[in-house]
């Protein structure tokens, strides 16, 4: 691109008078600016906002962060699911806290878990000024319009890599926090996947997309094959408990997590089933259909559960200590709602 000193400065000067008000921009800090990008990976920002509030009521800093019980640090963490991130977030906070200086540069930080190369750049231009690029997606879709790319990438990791090279000769070296937060910022409010508002872009004299016209098909991606799956699921009362099943600590995914207890994980042979709740959710190209059934359980059915570690008799009354998935912790509430 010709006149990068000019897209930089017109970015800059917009991103001053227009950037959201963002509680961890508001007071940056470190710590501050480590736990908003954890919570906003695979999140929406107005969906992490309130968490981000909470959370710094509890955890100020990372020391209380690595001195608490993992059980705190997720139950804090309910509702925004990838329940990894609060993992590698404490972890991260427990290495830190040991280290006589804390690292700088980019690469270094990428070697903390939860940590990738998007990540370690944010972190590292916004706290120390450290000149290295951000790439997510609204800078993929703002840099493959900018430079009109017509490719058709397999997946957004694809691009990213792509795009990475071009982000990295824009940056403004000088200000490299600043920068990085500007194209984010210009990718997820002005320069949308559809409709983008270039009558409000900074920068449309120098999108190549627009002057052909074209910026509405940019960035162009495969079709992802989409698989379909269902999960039947058990509403089991016994003496003002609701059966959960916790998963284990070796889970791939939500390892101590309570959730409504999978039909094939308990012998029903016999026990009258009534369809209580139907719904759907999609995670990553999957698309799953949950269907909840109460059971008629018996009297032998619950001592037989007994014996399984990994279920769990919880009071009605204590449903709000336990971490629950996000989507239990809703349906749950809307059964309880339904048969009051």
């Amino acid at each position: 691109m010709k006149n990068r000193g000019a897209f930089r400065k017109k970015l800059g000067c917009w991103y001053n008078a227009h950037a959201r008000e963002l509680p961890w921009r508001q007071e940056a800090t470190l710590y501050r600016t480590v736990v908003s990008e954890f919570m906003c990976q695979q999140t929406r920002i107005d969906t992490a906002i309130p968490y981000f509030h909470r959370w710094m009521e509890v955890f100020g800093d990372f020391k209380t962060l690595a001195d608490a019980p993992e059980e705190k640090v997720l139950k804090l963490w309910e509702g925004l699911g990838y329940y990894r991130r609060a993992r590698n977030l404490q972890s991260l906070a427990g290495m830190l806290v040991k280290l006589d200086k804390v690292p700088t540069s980019a690469t270094r930080w990428e070697k903390f878990p939860g940590v990738g190369r998007y990540t370690a750049a944010a972190i590292t231009s916004i706290s120390f000024g450290t000149a290295s690029a951000c790439v997510d997606g609204n800078v993929v879709r703002l840099l493959a319009r900018i430079y009109h790319v017509e490719k058709k990438f397999k997946n957004i990791s694809e691009a990213v890599g792509y795009f990475r090279e071009k982000a990295e000769q824009l940056l403004d070296d000088q200000n490299p926090g600043r920068h990085n937060q500007a194209m984010m910022e210009l990718g997820a409010t002005v320069c949308l996947k559809a409709r983008p508002q270039c009558s409000q872009c900074p920068v449309v004299s120098f999108c190549r997309a627009h002057s052909a016209g074209k910026q509405e098909t940019l960035p162009r991606f495969q079709s992802r094959k989409i698989s379909t799956t269902s999960i039947d699921r058990i509403w089991m009362v016994n003496d003002k408990s609701l059966l959960l099943r916790r998963i284990p600590s070796n889970g791939p995914r939500l390892a101590n997590i309570f959730e409504l207890p999978p039909a094939e994980n308990l012998s029903l042979n016999g026990c009258e089933k009534t369809l209580i709740k139907q719904a759907k959710r999609s995670i990553g190209n999957q698309r799953i259909t949950e269907r909840i059934y109460s059971i008629n359980s018996g009297k032998n059915l619950p001592r037989k559960i007994a014996q399984n570690s990994d279920f769990r008799w919880i009071s009605f009354d204590a449903l709000d200590a336990i971490t629950l998935s996000g989507p239990h912790r809703r349906w749950i509430g809307e059964i309880l709602k339904k048969d009051v």
